[in-house]
Formats: structure tokens, C-alpha cells, sequence
């Protein structure tokens, strides 16, 4: 069931890759949506650097935001290679804020750049699903239809053009300009040479 906010101008529902954020109203570029909140992590510690999960968000060399809480509304925005919404991380005071980069419109849903580790360690071992990969992909597929549609196209024209798939016209003759029955295609017999039997002396 969608999560809504009656404060917040976000929801939580079904998205083509499991759960999305989505803008429940009008969002204008610059607009700080949602923090991205958890639990700090001190990197420095051995403990604390051994946590994995895939919501670790970090700041700086040593703290490191663990946003796998349940209350983290922001982890559930996705990402996208094409996103209208950015992390603005904020360092010194810890903290990471979703901001709108282009206006969303109601219902859209609200995305953005996991960023190149994130992509590489993730998503690309399994392909990345955002809207923008999906409809790259999607052209390739038709490019490659319409390649091959082409090619048997050309080959349907060769063959009514007169020519065979194996190098022989449809009127018996090669395509090196001899006849089928081994005779040359401008009328012209040529004698067969004299084949001695095995036995018989030659002179």
C-alpha cells in the first residue's frame, strides 16, 4: 500500500523496480524534497566500517550516513541516468538532502544519480532498469529489427533480379559466364580433349 504524507509532496508506491518516490504535487527546480537521514557511521571505527548495505550514503572520508532505516523515506527514490532530482550533500553538517534539479510534475515519480560506484557495483552487473536505459535499450532492439528486415529485403531483390543464393542465374548459366551443361555462354562448343586409357602407351 502507497505511503502518503499530508505534509510532505511525496509519496511512497509501485515503481518498475519495486517501491519509488513519487511527487504527490508540483515540485519547483531548487526544491529540498526530502532528507536522507540514518544512522551515523564513524569510518575510522573498524566495527562500523564493516557494516554493508546498499543504502550506505557517505559524506566525507570518515562519516558515512546508514540510510537502510525504515524511516528514511528518501531511500526509497530510485535511481536514473537521466534523474530531475540530485543529492545535495552537506558535509560539515552531516546531512544529505534529495533537491529537485527541474521541475516534477504531479505523479512523476522523483529520481537521481546513485553516482559511478553505486552504478558499477550494483546496477550495471544486472542492467540498469531506469527509464532512460529502458528506452535506449529499446531502440537498439528496433534498429536491429529493422537491420535484419533490410538485409531480407536485399536478398529477396537479388533473388528476383534473377540471380540463385548459390552463384547461378536462373537460366542455368554461372555467374563466371558459362553455361550449366559446361559449355561457354556465348554459343561457342569447345572440343573435349582426348582422355588416354590408364593402360595404353603414349607416344
Amino acid at each position: 500500500m502507497a505511503v502518503v504524507s499530508k505534509r510532505k509532496p511525496y509519496r511512497v508506491g509501485r515503481s518498475r523496480t519495486g517501491l519509488g518516490l513519487f511527487a504527490t504535487r508540483d515540485i519547483e527546480k531548487g526544491t529540498r524534497i526530502v532528507e536522507y537521514f540514518g544512522p551515523l557511521l564513524d569510518c575510522r571505527k573498524p566495527e562500523m566500517d564493516a557494516i554493508e548495505n546498499k543504502y550506505l550514503f557517505e559524506l566525507d572520508g570518515r562519516w558515512t550516513i546508514d540510510g537502510s532505516v525504515r524511516c528514511n523515506i528518501a531511500r526509497y527514490a530510485n535511481h536514473s541516468c537521466r534523474p530531475n532530482a540530485e543529492s545535495d550533500v552537506r558535509p560539515r553538517l552531516k546531512k544529505v538532502f534529495i533537491r529537485a534539479i527541474k521541475n516534477i510534475s504531479s505523479g512523476d515519480e522523483i529520481t537521481y544519480d546513485y553516482g559511478t560506484d553505486y552504478f558499477r557495483e550494483y546496477l550495471k552487473p544486472i542492467g540498469c532498469k531506469c527509464p532512460s536505459c529502458e528506452t535506449r535499450r529499446k531502440a537498439a532492439r528496433a534498429e536491429e529489427r529493422a537491420r535484419k528486415k533490410r538485409a531480407l529485403a536485399r536478398r529477396q531483390k537479388r533473388a528476383l533480379n534473377g540471380h540463385g543464393t548459390n552463384g547461378k542465374a536462373v537460366n542455368g548459366s554461372t555467374s563466371n559466364g558459362r553455361a550449366s551443361n559446361g559449355h561457354a555462354a556465348s554459343g561457342i562448343v569447345r572440343p573435349k580433349r582426348p582422355r588416354w586409357p590408364v593402360s595404353a602407351a603414349r607416344h
